[in-house]
Order: C-alpha cells, then sequence, then structure tokens
C-alpha cells in the first residue's frame, strides 16, 4: 500500500520550496512529490498529515562520536546499529562516523570494523553509515581540547593511506590542523584520494589557513572551538574561515560550545550555503547523567555539558535540537536552517543526490518540523522512526 504525506510546506534540499506538498512512498522509496492542487491521491493509500509542519529531507550529521551509550570506536554490531536507531528517531538519515585520537592500532581496528558494517544491510528505521570522519590523529597540541597528547602524530601520507586502506576507502573527511609540518601535502594527497579536509583543532595564522584552501581544504571543524581566537591583527584560522565564501563551516549549536550571539555572528558570516550544523555528540547523548567514554578516556556528564577534566568532550546534542536552537538563537525560519543539516553538509563531502535532497527515486528518509524546528516525524526508508501523523 503506498503512503501519502502531506503537511504545509516542503524544502526539497535543491532550494526548491513548495506549498501544500503531496509526496507518494512506494516500500522504501519515493514515487512523485508534486502539490495538492496538482496531483490526486492514490486509491487506497496511507495518508499521514502534518498540518502545518515543514517537510525536509532527513539530516545528515557529519561529526558524531557516539549516542545511547555507544562509541563509534567500539565499531561493533551492537554499537552502530543501536547509536543508528537512536539517530533516525531524532531525524537524522546519515551520518559520518567520526572516529577520535586513539592508539593507532585502535584507530585502524575500528575503521577497519565501521567499514565492514558499513558493507552489511541497514536495519530498518535506522540512519546509514555513509563514511567515516577522522577526527585526529593529525591535530595541534596546542589546541588539542580533550585529544590525548601521547597520541597526537605529525600529519604524515603513509599513517593516512594506512587508516585509508584499513577503511576500505570509506574514508570521507578528515580533521586537519594546516599549520603542523607535512600538513599541506597531507591536505594535498587526502583531497586527490577523494577525501575532504577540515581544518580543526589548530593554531593556525590566516597565511597558514589560507595555505591549506589553497591545496584542497573546504571546511572548518567546530568552528569557535579548539582553535586560535579571533585578533584583529592575526584573524587566524577563525578569521579567514568566517570571511571566505568557499568554506563550509561546522557549527555545534547547543549553547554550551557557542552561545546564541555566536550562532548570529556565524550565520551572518557563512549563510544559508555554508553554514554546516553538527553534534559532536558522544555516547552520553540520550542517556541519564553520569560517566561515559569517549574513545579511550572517561567523560563526565552533568547539566547538559559532557567534560573530560573541566575541558567540553563533545556534546550530548542531536541534530532535531541543533535545528531548534538555530531557530531560536536566530529567529531565523526553519526553511533557513534546514539546508544546514541537509543540502550543506552534503554538499562538503561529495555525496550524490541521494542524501540530503528529496525527489522521486531517493530513499524515503524525510523529517517533519514545526515552524519552532521542533521534530514532529522522523521517516527513515518508508518507515516512521518516530512521531505521529496528525491524521
Amino acid at each position: 500500500m503506498d503512503t501519502v504525506v502531506t503537511a504545509e510546506r516542503l524544502f526539497d534540499g535543491n532550494g526548491v520550496l513548495l506549498e501544500h506538498p503531496v509526496v507518494v512512498l512506494e516500500d522504501e522509496r519515493i514515487a512523485s512529490i508534486s502539490t495538492r492542487d496538482r496531483s490526486e491521491m492514490p486509491t487506497g493509500a496511507r495518508v499521514m498529515d502534518f498540518a502545518g509542519a515543514t517537510l525536509g529531507p532527513a539530516f545528515l550529521d557529519v561529526h558524531i562520536h557516539g549516542a545511547a551509550g555507544h562509541d563509534v570506536m567500539e565499531a561493533t554490531p551492537e554499537a552502530l546499529t543501536t547509536m543508528s536507531k537512536f539517530l533516525a528517531a531524532h531525524g537524522t538519515g546519515a551520518f559520518l562516523a567520526a572516529t577520535v585520537t586513539a592508539p593507532l592500532d585502535a584507530t585502524l581496528r575500528a575503521v577497519q570494523g565501521i567499514a565492514r558494517l558499513m558493507a552489511q544491510p541497514v536495519d530498518e528505521s535506522a540512519a546509514r553509515a555513509v563514511g567515516i570522519h577522522l577526527e585526529g590523529p593529525f591535530l595541534s597540541h596546542a589546541k588539542r581540547g580533550v585529544q590525548p597528547a601521547e597520541h597526537l602524530l605529525m600529519p604524515s601520507i603513509e599513517t593516512f593511506d594506512r587508516l585509508f586502506e584499513a577503511a576500505e576507502g570509506q574514508v570521507r573527511l578528515i580533521t586537519l590542523a594546516p599549520e603542523l609540518p607535512g600538513a599541506l601535502e597531507l591536505a594535498r594527497h587526502a583531497t586527490e584520494r577523494g577525501v575532504r579536509v577540515s581544518m580543526g583543532h589548530s593554531d593556525a595564522t590566516a597565511a597558514e589557513t589560507r595555505a591549506a584552501v589553497a591545496v584542497g581544504a573546504v571546511s572548518s571543524t567546530h568552528t569557535f572551538n579548539a582553535m586560535r581566537a579571533l585578533d584583529h591583527q592575526e584573524p587566524g584560522i577563525l578569521g579567514t574561515v568566517l570571511s571566505d565564501d568557499r568554506l563550509f563551516a561546522e557549527l555545534i549549536c547547543d549553547g554550551i560550545h557557542s552561545r546564541p550571539e555566536i550562532t548570529r555572528l556565524w550565520w551572518r558570516a557563512k549563510g544559508r550555503d555554508r553554514g554546516i550544523l553538527v553534534t559532536d555528540a558522544m555516547s552520553a547523548t540520550g542517556m541519564p547523567e553520569g560517566e561515559y567514554r569517549l574513545g579511550g578516556f572517561r567523560v563526565q556528564v552533568a547539566n547538559g555539558r559532557a567534560t573530560h577534566d573541566g575541558v567540553l568532550a563533545g556534546s550530548v546534542l542531536t541534530l532535531d535540537r541543533a535545528l531548534e536552537n538555530f531557530v531560536a538563537f536566530t529567529g531565523e525560519t526553519v526553511e533557513q536552517g534546514l539546508p544546514l543539516l541537509t543540502r550543506n553538509p552534503a554538499a562538503m563531502i561529495g555525496l550524490g543526490h541521494g542524501v540530503g535532497k528529496l525527489a522521486a527515486g531517493n530513499e524515503a528518509n524525510l523529517v517533519a518540523v514545526s515552524a519552532e524546528g521542533r521534530l514532529m516525524a522522523s521517516i527513515i526508508r518508508g518507515r516512521m522512526a518516530c512521531g505521529v501523523a496528525a491524521r
């Protein structure tokens, strides 16, 4: 039986905004997208009407370490499946599994395990891992945050290739500190292998940042966090990222990693086409307060803050809450916010039309959100992962 999804409006991820959309789903795919004045309801179809809501593509998180009590570095079926089902229930249809700095052998085992799991069928109503994000080990000691200092390495093409091969080519993104010796050579090499380079955990000057952009860097990792502060005489990595219209920029929009005023500044600088909302979530996401693990070290979670020895250690944010926060912090419409966690992250990592966009033939991965950005429903591969239709 076909399913028809209707709402007040629809953002398709390509910049098209439809009023009174009618989306017909057949099994796991979108059969058609039209409007109420141009289509007839299929006979006998089940109708899900989200009155007053906006439909959009399911979210894409390019920076997440864990959720629901599990960490990406576990790289087990139980960990990835539990995490994926939790993400789907919060509107995320696809994600990059992000590693943290750890002993090289541990990271090699993790990316190998993730790649093997990516080749397996995905459980119904679960988010799909579409690649790996290497956050480390080629990061600055000065701006390492909670990344373990003893496991940081100087940029090395040989080490990168070992990780890339162990991951069976599934590495899509790498965070790199551009000021480190060998970083420019690695950025160029990674780009040639189809891996996008994001600059982060960095004390780079503006000149060092521009040099990385010249050889392929396209984005910045959790902008404002773990990077050189903005200075009017030395703009550094932050000033360069905010002022270069070619660059994407992640933001952890939880009101903890950056205040609402900074969210508004970031939005004005990067806008609808280059801003990316991420979670940087760790295993405590969706869990009670207490002690959890991020990679190989312990993290304490209290009052919505995840810390290690007093330093922020990821977040407990979900992308649906990030969208709601963005709308509240900026006063913008939900339609302005949706590209930040759909179209833009997909464009940054070079995914095709199937992720971050709604179109006939694509997997039926979509969300319904209120005018305030609150998630009303998440539909993954045609199945309701959370929410209840209005009728």
